[in-house]
């Protein structure tokens, strides 16, 4: 009671501040997303995403030990598949030389000890730009999860340390978890996004890699935005599916998802901050009209203090940067 208790003691210094701080953000606390390219010495801006990059292998590598040697414990890779190798079979996704399966290896030949991450997922390999198998304008659910069990696993031949279905099929983790066993790979980890919303902060990613819809969107398979409890229930049952760690995507507007999950699971929990939230905050800053740097803190240290285990982020090169 007043004047007794005083919340503003506690307030009063910079270190006293820091002495009871309790959500701080480490370098260990991020994913680094990176986006792959075919060629050679490419280095190619995404012009809805400023200042982020589409690499070459030969230049994801050097980007790769920067981020090591600034404390990035993981990254996270996409594949931006050449048109002619798109097709409603998800056969370039299976090849095991493809893009995403050679870079794994150049990763993990450079920096074994980094944590790799791969995006299983048909949008990027599909000419329809869609997640799963299309037939008569329809996503099939059951022979897309054999597509992305086989693409799971060419990953994990690769070297892959973690498997990041992102596709939000019905029975996907435990189709690819079957697979993963049943090869001798005990110990590669799925990640799943188990809470992925129909969203439209995916519009720059999208870009990224050529992987707009052809017709309709997505919402039969990711969740309705609209709902919250849906979310603990499709957590669950992946974890039961096998799934080692649970995401949820988007970021800063679904942190009431991430609570309740937190409030519910025991499983570490992941959060995408996509690449919407990235670029209004650029464009924001560039313009003068926020402090990027602030608000971007701001916005990272609530997903901690939420409850989120780790962060995907566009941002995790400059935030490591300025905490460190």
């Amino acid at each position: 009671m007043y004047p007794l208790n005083r919340n503003r003691r506690l307030r009063s210094k910079e270190s006293l501040r820091n002495l009871i701080r309790e959500s701080t953000i480490h370098p260990h606390d991020f994913i680094a997303p990176l986006f792959l390219v075919e060629g050679k010495n490419v280095k190619e801006e995404i012009s809805s995403m400023p200042d982020y990059y589409r690499y070459s292998l030969d230049n994801i590598v050097k980007e790769v030990k920067q981020l090591w040697e600034l404390g990035v414990q993981a990254v996270l890779l996409f594949a931006k598949i050449p048109e002619n190798l798109k097709d409603n079979a998800g056969t370039e996704a299976l090849n095991i030389d493809g893009l995403m399966q050679r870079g794994v290896k150049e990763i993990k030949n450079t920096i074994p000890e980094i944590t790799v991450m791969t995006d299983v997922a048909l949008d990027p390999y599909s000419n329809y730009g869609h997640d799963g198998i299309v037939e008569n304008n329809e996503i099939i659910n059951d022979k897309t999860n054999e597509i992305l069990s086989k693409m799971a696993l060419s990953h994990a031949v690769a070297g892959a340390d973690v498997i990041a279905p992102s596709d939000m099929m019905d029975g996907r983790v435990l189709s690819i978890r079957k697979i993963l066993e049943k090869n001798g790979f005990h110990n590669t980890a799925i990640m799943s996004y188990a809470a992925k919303y129909a969203s439209s902060f995916y519009g720059p990613f999208r870009e990224a890699l050529d992987s707009k819809p052809g017709f309709g969107d997505k919402k039969t398979y990711q969740m309705d935005f609209c709902n919250r409890f849906d979310a603990v229930s499709e957590a669950k049952l992946d974890i039961n599916e096998g799934a080692d760690i649970i995401m949820v995507k988007p970021g800063i507007s679904y942190l009431d998802i991430l609570r309740d999950l937190k409030n519910t699971i025991d499983s570490p929990i992941a959060i995408y901050q996509v690449s919407g939230e990235y670029s209004m905050l650029k464009a924001a800053g560039k313009q003068g009209w926020l402090d990027q740097d602030k608000v971007m803190m701001e916005q990272l240290i609530s997903m901690k203090r939420a409850g989120a285990s780790m962060i995907a982020s566009y941002f995790a090169k400059d935030a490591i940067k300025l905490i460190s």
